[in-house]
């Protein structure tokens, strides 16, 4: 199906009722295809900005510099190619479905190896599912990356409501609880009675309300953007007394008084990784103290907060590693 816009978007409902027979519910099948004219209106909305003064400082003391700007500005109004991104999305399978009365597009990539168990991804913001496309091919086909087949995943990669090709909210009530409840539809959706989830920035949260949660069909999580800081370090940082929450003063000011990075009481098997240049470091001690039922805790060399974009290879192996001793526990069990 097309990504439509404009007066061709009422015909394009049209169509897709008839290929579903009236059930939004459907699984759809999605293709990317923006058209031409919009790319045009964008380049000419950014050739057409109005640029202001030159800052009056050498440093970055006044908010970015305005060469910065202009630079980017220029790069996406002549150098960014967007029909090459168009074909690595529509290179891998799209679908979208309707979930509590809202489309959510997403991934759905079925690894070749038959045991593979079944994975949800989450992005963060202010990014997409685009950043998760180096780690497909790793985890659902793991052989051709160095590792086993044993270690194979069937995944799932969502945008999150109001993130790329998903719907956007119209009313409130779209927060991560209810996007993780909605995750866990989508999985069973897909026929996937047994499944884990993985996330980081939102998506780390979204997760950790998914183990909070704890579906049954939700057999773990692995996070790494850990949820885990201990509830006195949590109430400095609300009170502002290191000045910490200074940095965080961008956060939405309706979060729950469990403020995004504490602990949420998730008792489901957890793995962790923990990245040296994420927002803030959580040692072992949190993670054991958050997340009582640690499976897996790595503390890694290198890496940020977008682990999957920037280091898609070792955050493939974490997720590999972390999900390893749980596996194990499932044959046992079986």
């Amino acid at each position: 199906m097309k990504k439509t816009t404009g007066r061709n978007r009422e015909k394009s409902k049209a169509e897709l009722t008839q290929q579903t027979g009236g059930d939004k519910t459907a699984i759809r099948p999605f293709h990317v295809n923006v058209p031409e004219a919009e790319l045009t209106e964008l380049r000419r909305r950014i050739n057409a900005t109005r640029w202001p003064e030159r800052e009056t400082v050498t440093d970055q003391s006044q908010g970015v510099q305005l060469a910065t700007i202009q630079k980017l500005a220029h790069y996406w109004a002549t150098d960014y190619d967007w029909r090459k991104l168009e074909a690595k999305l529509n290179a891998v399978p799209n679908f979208i479905t309707e979930i509590d009365g809202l489309d959510i597009h997403f991934i759905h990539v079925r690894s070749k190896h038959d045991d593979a168990l079944p994975l949800i991804v989450t992005h963060g913001w202010p990014g997409s599912l685009i950043e998760q496309l180096k780690i497909v091919d790793p985890l659902t086909n793991p052989t051709a990356h160095g590792a086993s087949a044993s270690d194979a995943f069937h995944l799932v990669i969502p945008s999150i409501p109001g993130f790329g090709f998903s719907g956007k909210p119209t009313t409130t009530g779209w927060g991560p609880d209810r996007i993780a409840r909605a995750w866990t539809e989508l999985m069973k959706r897909l026929g996937y009675t047994r499944f884990v989830a993985q996330g980081g920035d939102w998506g780390a949260l979204i997760t950790d309300l998914m183990g909070l949660q704890a579906p049954p069909e939700l057999v773990g999580i692995h996070t790494n953007m850990p949820g885990a800081i201990p509830p006195d370090i949590d109430k400095l940082l609300q009170c502002d007394i290191t000045g910490v929450n200074n940095a965080l003063g961008s956060l939405p000011s309706n979060l729950s008084d469990d403020s995004f990075f504490a602990a949420k009481g998730v008792s489901i098997p957890v793995a962790v990784s923990a990245f040296p240049d994420e927002l803030y470091q959580a040692p072992r001690s949190w993670a054991e103290q958050a997340y009582p039922n640690l499976i897996h805790y790595n503390k890694l060399d290198k890496g940020g907060h977008f682990a999957a974009w920037e280091q898609p290879q070792l955050l493939s192996e974490e997720v590999r590693a972390g999900f390893r001793p749980l596996r194990n526990r499932l044959q046992t069990a079986a």
